[in-house]
C-alpha cells in the first residue's frame, strides 16, 4: 500500500505566515520554518469515505513540543513508521462498531519543535464510538507504529 501523501505549508516565525506553499514536501526542515500538515484536506478526505452514515469526525494532532515527558529540553525529533502495522492498524479499527472511516498520516525524518508529526482522524455515526476507536488506535499505534527519538541540540 502506498504511502499517505503530506501536504505542507511553511510558516514563517520573522514573517508570522508565509504564503508560499508547495505541495508536497517530502523532507521535514528544522531551518526555522515549521511544516504543517493540511487539516482541512484531511478532514474532507474522511468525511468524503465516510458519507452520509458519519455524525463525528475525531482529529488528533501529533506535534513536536519543547520538553520531553520528563521535562528535559527538546530542540527536535527524530520519527521513523513501520507502514505495514500501521495500514493493519487502520484496517482493524475500520472494522469497529459505528467507524466509517480511519485515516493517518505521519511525518518521518528530523521535525522540529511545532511541527506536525501526526494526523490521525475517525469519522463514525456516534461520539460513543468515534472517541473510544481513537483512542485505542491511537494508543497502538504510538506503541506499535512510530520510533521517535529526542534531540536536546
Amino acid at each position: 500500500m502506498e504511502r499517505p501523501v503530506r501536504h505542507n505549508f511553511e510558516f514563517k516565525k520573522e514573517n508570522n505566515i508565509d504564503a508560499n506553499c508547495s505541495l508536497p514536501i517530502l523532507q521535514p526542515s528544522v531551518d526555522g520554518n515549521i511544516q504543517f500538515m493540511d487539516l482541512i484536506e484531511f478532514v474532507t478526505k474522511l468525511k468524503k469515505i465516510a458519507g452520509g452514515d458519519a455524525g463525528m469526525v475525531l482529529i488528533h494532532n501529533g506535534i513536536v513540543r519543547n520538553s520531553s515527558r520528563d521535562g528535559r529540553p527538546v530542540k527536535s525529533i527524530e520519527v521513523e513508521a513501520d507502514w505495514g502495522k500501521l495500514f493493519r492498524i487502520l484496517a482493524d479499527t475500520r472494522k469497529l462498531p459505528g467507524i466509517m472511516a480511519a485515516e493517518a498520516e505521519i511525518q518521518e525524518g528530523r521535525l522540529g519543535v511545532g511541527e506536525d508529526i501526526m494526523l490521525l482522524g475517525l469519522a463514525g455515526s456516534t461520539r460513543e464510538y468515534v472517541i473510544t476507536a481513537l483512542a485505542s488506535t491511537l494508543d497502538r499505534i504510538k506503541k506499535d507504529v512510530t520510533i521517535k527519538q529526542e534531540f536536546s541540540n
